[in-house]
């Protein structure tokens, strides 16, 4: 189920359809054909099958921030967990026998954080249709923690003053809000996740989901220590400082200046001594590092994965654990094909549900050098 398709056979075609569900008996109509491969939209439901489920959004179908809200939440954790097999299979060529534990989220107003575009001829906010650049006006979003929630069904554009074509929204601590909108300053916020406290706006990334924080930073830095780590696409360090407490010695990078001078700030902070935060892109510090004896590389890269070179310098340093942080299983995948025939093992995989009710998953991928001794 690439993307999260539904797949169906008719005429020796492989018809690919958004939407639908497991079991769905549809009427669709062909908008895309590739020689034996087919996407179709869907013209009506004939009959539902066990898995679909009611659209908690008006805007569902059209609107493209959701395209899993058709499905039952337990066949959406099923498909998430077959679409990261898939792409292991099929892109890495990787036959991981281990089980692929599933951390399951609350499903409706977990989101923290938001992307709007401002449609001024229905002066509200919007988000892109699915598959297009065109806006859909909103006047609810069920995915927002309340705070932003808020500002969706309560905007109003004839009150907002310097507005660009977007805008972005970040909730912290205790009802707190930072707002974003080019080339504006938004305001700091604080957000708390365990025992460590991380400052950051609207302006930078972190991530969004309110409930799973925690289950992230204990899946991606575990609780095992040793000598150096280092911390790759740190952004405002939610990973670096609990690394910090393991190890003796973590070096971060981060390549966005702002997002450098939070985890600056969140490092003094936390009053952590044994952290080296360099403002440099993963690419020209990998080339340049002189390090020999790395315990752990923890890598995060962003949804469009990282550069080929990274990984292969990874691969080449040969740290003696990797742990990678991948919202993108297909390129987790492929990553994950260099570092097995680098010499290293799939020791574990943790998957997320950071995004119900979208495809989108986030896993965690732990491996080890084949003669690594812990």
């Amino acid at each position: 189920m690439p993307r999260g398709y539904g797949i169906g056979f008719a005429e020796g075609l492989t018809i690919f359809v958004p939407l639908s569900a497991p079991g769905d008996r549809l009427h669709v109509r062909l908008v895309n054909i590739k020689k034996r491969t087919a996407f179709a939209e869907i013209d009506e439901i004939i009959e539902p099958g066990p898995e679909r489920a009611e659209p908690r959004c008006p805007y569902f179908g059209t609107c493209g921030g959701c395209d899993f809200q058709q499905l039952t939440y337990a066949a959406q954790l099923d498909a998430k967990a077959a679409m990261i097999r898939d792409c292991l299979r099929r892109i890495g060529k990787i036959d991981y026998e281990g089980q692929i534990g599933m951390i399951a989220s609350e499903t409706l107003g977990y989101r923290t954080r938001a992307r709007w575009q401002i449609d001024r001829e229905s002066a509200s906010l919007a988000y892109f249709a699915r598959d297009s650049h065109r806006l859909v006006p909103v006047r609810t979003c069920p995915k927002l923690v309340a705070e932003l929630r808020s500002i969706v069904e309560n905007f109003d554009l004839d009150n907002e003053t310097g507005l660009g074509d977007e805008l972005l929204a970040a909730a912290g601590d205790a009802g707190s809000v930072s707002m974003f909108s080019p080339p504006g300053k938004p305001k700091e916020i604080s957000v708390t996740v365990g025992a460590e406290n991380y400052l950051g706006s609207a302006e930078v990334f972190f991530q969004s989901n309110r409930f799973l924080l925690g289950e992230l930073v204990d899946a991606a830095v575990g609780t095992t220590g040793g000598g150096t780590a280092f911390d790759l696409y740190c952004g405002v360090g939610l990973f670096t400082l609990p690394l910090a407490r393991h190890f003796e010695k973590v070096i971060a990078v981060e390549s966005l200046p702002k997002a450098v001078e939070f985890a600056r700030h969140n490092v003094s902070n936390a009053r952590l001594d044994n952290v080296k935060v360099l403002n440099s892109t993963v690419t020209g510090f990998l080339a340049n590092s002189r390090t020999t004896e790395i315990d752990l590389v923890l890598l995060d890269p962003p949804r469009t994965g990282d550069d080929r070179q990274v990984i292969d310098a990874i691969a080449t340093l040969k740290p003696a654990r990797i742990s990678y942080v991948s919202c993108e299983p297909s390129i987790l995948a492929r990553d994950l094909r260099v570092l097995v025939d680098a010499g290293y093992n799939i020791d574990k995989i943790t998957a997320l549900d950071m995004f119900p009710q979208t495809h989108h998953v986030e896993t965690v991928a732990q491996l080890s050098l084949a003669d690594f001794v812990p």
